[in-house]
C-alpha cells in the first residue's frame, strides 16, 4: 500500500541531499547513518559498500527508519522495510541517481559508474508510514 505524502515531503524527498538511515545492530542497539539516496516510486533507493554494519543490520532486520531533518521545513520520518538487491539490480535508476548526485560524485572525483563499483550493493526501502512535524 502507498503511502500518501505531502508535497512539501515528496519535494523534500526529490531534492534533499542527505536521509538519516536507521536500522538495528545484532545486539538490538540502534544504527543511523547518512545517506545519499534517490525518491522514486514510492521507494527509496540506497548504495552501500558491500561490508558495511548497515548491511549486516538489514540483514537481520529489515525494518528502517528514514528521517530527513531540517529546521526551517520540518522533521520527516517515514518508516519501511529494506531489500537488498542482486549487485547491478538498480541498473535502471542509476542515470536518475547520477544527475541528483552529479556534483557530489564531481567532489569525490568519480564517475557514477566508479560509484556503483565502490558502492556495489544496491537497497531499496518500501515505504509504510509517514510520520512529520
Amino acid at each position: 500500500m502507498a503511502i500518501i505524502l505531502t508535497s512539501l515531503a515528496e519535494e523534500r524527498l526529490r531534492s534533499e541531499e542527505l536521509v538519516w538511515l536507521s536500522g538495528v545492530r545484532p545486539d538490538g542497539r540502534p544504527h543511523t547513518v547518512p545517506v545519499w539516496f534517490l525518491w522514486e516510486h514510492d521507494t527509496v533507493l540506497i548504495f552501500s559498500k558491500p561490508d558495511t554494519q548497515k548491511l549486516r543490520n538489514l540483514r537481520l532486520h529489515p525494518a528502517v527508519t528514514l528521517a530527513l531533518d531540517n529546521a526551517k521545513q520540518g522533521i520527516v520520518i517515514l518508516e519501511g522495510t529494506a531489500t537488498l538487491l542482486e549487485k547491478g539490480g538498480a541498473r535502471e535508476s542509476l542515470p536518475a541517481y547520477a544527475e541528483k548526485y552529479r556534483e557530489g560524485l564531481q567532489r569525490f572525483s568519480v564517475t557514477a559508474e566508479q560509484f556503483t563499483m565502490l558502492y556495489s550493493q544496491p537497497i531499496r526501502i518500501t515505504l509504510a508510514r509517514l510520520v512529520r512535524w
